[in-house]
């Protein structure tokens, strides 16, 4: 006799891997005021920028929100300068397919293959991890990401710690008041004696469930992963089960 009521298996959504990739002083400070430290943060060595170009010589579709882009437009310049012109880091990586997520921006864009959703940008990324054929890579874009990273959609954070302390210049914190990660390493690499790149898989925190919720979204929580010339690799492990840590008596 069949069973009844017959079982139903629920179809696995696989989704295309979303890297946060971002550079850092020792100190967690994206970029720099008032400074000459250069690009980089004046660390960049021979190894360090093959791997850069390793990097983007992979098939994906880069991200970025709308303040980072323009920077972006300034600094490796409008679509008309040939790839060829440009350095081999930087060239490689405007030649991807690229989505700015902005509610300002109109297309079309002044990039070789850019293209704008405007709207939420954690539905619209959820959305984009559903369709995509290929991985998704976001340089910078903190306050973005950091939103993704809380509705549980960054699946690998890449760090590269340079080694320079920007007490005094350095600006842009990277992860201030982001949610909390519980990190565990992947993979750790150093280029060039002095940079090192490492990779973990992270927890959210082990927070209460409310605030669980506010950390891995609607969408239950993916597995983001951290990364650091040190690059770390971090992913965010399954979302865990979350224990409550017992309240010790005062002393």
């Amino acid at each position: 006799m069949d069973e009844w009521p017959p079982t139903v298996l629920k179809e696995s959504i696989v989704t295309a891997v979303y890297t946060f990739d971002i550079y850092s002083s020792l100190d967690g400070f994206a970029s720099y005021d008032d400074a000459d430290w250069g690009p980089y943060w004046g660390k960049q060595g021979p190894e360090f920028l093959d791997r850069r170009l390793a990097v983007y010589g992979e098939e994906q579709r880069m991200v970025f929100g709308a303040n980072t882009f323009r920077l972006l437009v300034e600094m490796v310049g409008l679509s008309t300068v040939p790839d060829e012109a440009l350095d081999p880091v930087n060239g490689r990586m405007r030649s991807l397919p690229t989505t700015v997520l902005s509610s300002t921006l109109e297309g079309p864009l002044d990039w070789p293959d850019a293209t704008v959703l405007g709207g939420d940008a954690v539905e619209a990324i959820a959305q984009l991890k559903e369709e995509s054929d290929v991985p998704l890579r976001s340089n910078g874009s903190l306050s973005l990401n950091r939103a993704l990273m809380a509705a549980g959609l960054v699946d690998q954070v890449q760090v590269t710690i340079f080694p320079v302390i920007a007490g005094q210049t350095g600006v842009e914190p990277i992860f201030q008041d982001a949610a909390d990660f519980d990190l565990e390493l992947i993979e750790s690499r150093t280029f060039d004696s002095r940079t090192q790149r490492t990779h973990l898989p992270a927890h959210p925190a082990r927070l209460s469930p409310s605030i669980r919720g506010a950390a891995c979204g609607r969408l239950g929580g993916s597995r983001p992963a951290l990364s650091t010339l040190l690059t770390c690799g971090f992913s965010i492990r399954e979302p865990p089960i979350l224990r409550r840590v017992q309240q010790r008596p005062n002393r």
